[in-house]
């Protein structure tokens, strides 16, 4: 039985610890001060003082207009909205897909931009990841799906003949290395040839720089020929199921040509997918052919290089989870897909992409100052078939051939 003399005690002693419990409680801080000006004070607010003052600032800020941007809030709001509390407000649709947007287009860090929009960087790297989900999600459909039918890849092999003079093109396939941080425990996996941790984008691009197929998250120790080899693009031109259209006659001539891809030398030569003559001993003709095909697949290179300039996270080392890494990815090349289709001037500016002179010169585009992403290694794409081969030859025939060739090719070579 406790005595008056210890019971007292233990009344001073809970009294002590519900005064220190108290103290505790009133000490905690909801959040910073700072964060909570965010309607007062940021980016958000410059933002919308841009849309109405500046709207070149605006598109170098975003690297979109107003429009495209509105546009695209639009179709994600609902995906993610989300619901004020008593305690707090909550971040609006807007500043979400602006942060994301900020985040790919310079490719900072979210700390760094936490500071910028007034938004905690564990909130802010959140946001990012549910947002760039989100525009994958509302885009993909319509901006980034492969083509399914004969139909639509003719389409695409019209634009390649009209615009490249390459007929029979489906797209053209190659792949680059996205930095990224080491994830943990995977040793050398992610470790490429120039001793850089990476994932492997490998993708297709039709005559209009737009991504029409894209495989990425395989490790950067792999090279082009085996990202190839793995791929489900591989799979399904394996099996028929893309669709490709049906062999044809090649214009002007009784030559029947099966509808292909075309790829650098790491690539296999298939009947379906064409690739260079090796670069040795070469006569005129293989040159010409040669010099046909790397002008087609200038597009390619073209598309990489608006990708990694006008989103400017892909030339920083992405300190993610390569699952994240991919998720932004397919946000990026939607977007990229949106903004070729509405011919957007904030994101393509006049003179940015390759074109050529009144003498068919190559006029480099401003992309190329700017640096590009890293090429896959090299790979080893050997034993093609007979048949392959031969349809190169037929296809070299032809371009050095009155219905095939073009006036300038013999002066590039």
């Amino acid at each position: 039985m406790l005595t008056k003399e210890k019971r007292a005690a233990l009344a001073v002693c809970a009294i002590l610890c519900a005064e220190r419990s108290k103290k505790k409680k009133r000490l905690r801080v909801w959040t910073r001060k700072w964060l909570g000006k965010r309607g007062q004070y940021g980016l958000s607010i410059l933002q919308r003082e841009l849309e109405v003052d500046d709207m070149r600032g605006f598109r170098d800020l975003l690297r979109m207009s107003v429009e495209d941007f509105n546009y695209l809030l639009e179709r994600i709001s609902p995906a993610i909205i989300k619901k004020d509390t008593h305690l707090r407000k909550a971040i609006s649709p807007r500043e979400r897909l602006s942060v994301t947007l900020r985040f790919l287009a310079t490719g900072e860090t979210f700390n760094s931009l936490s500071f910028q929009y007034r938004i905690g960087s564990t909130t802010l790297s959140t946001i990012v990841m549910e947002t760039c989900t989100a525009l994958t999600c509302a885009l993909h459909e319509d901006y980034l799906k492969t083509p399914s039918t004969e139909s639509e890849w003719k389409a695409i092999a019209r634009d390649f003949a009209n615009k490249w003079q390459f007929p029979h093109c489906l797209g053209a396939i190659d792949g680059k290395h996205i930095f990224i941080q080491p994830p943990p425990k995977t040793g050398s996996m992610y470790f490429n040839y120039k001793s850089r941790f990476s994932i492997i984008l490998m993708a297709v691009v039709d005559a209009n720089y737009k991504f029409v197929y894209a495989s990425a998250g395989t490790q950067g120790r792999v090279s082009d020929a085996g990202v190839f080899a793995h791929s489900d693009l591989k799979e399904a031109m394996d099996t028929g199921t893309l669709n490709f259209p049906p062999a044809d006659i090649l214009p002007g001539t009784d030559a029947l040509m099966p509808h292909m891809l075309i790829g650098d030398d790491a690539y296999p030569l298939r009947p379906d997918l064409m690739k260079p003559y090796p670069f040795r001993n070469l006569n005129t003709d293989q040159r010409i052919y040669n010099y046909r095909l790397s002008r087609a697949r200038r597009v390619v290179e073209n598309a990489f290089g608006i990708l990694a300039n006008r989103f400017r996270v892909f030339r920083t080392t992405i300190c993610l989870d390569p699952d994240k890494v991919v998720t932004i990815i397919f946000a990026c090349l939607c977007l990229h897909n949106y903004l070729r289709d509405h011919r957007s001037d904030a994101y393509v500016p006049p003179g940015y992409v390759d074109s050529e002179d009144a003498n068919n010169q190559l006029v480099e585009g401003a992309w190329r100052m700017e640096g590009e992403l890293q090429s896959v290694s090299m790979g080893l794409a050997r034993n093609p078939s007979v048949e392959a081969k031969k349809q190169r030859d037929v296809l070299c025939e032809y371009f050095v051939s009155p219905a095939g060739s073009v006036s300038w090719q013999e002066d590039m070579v």
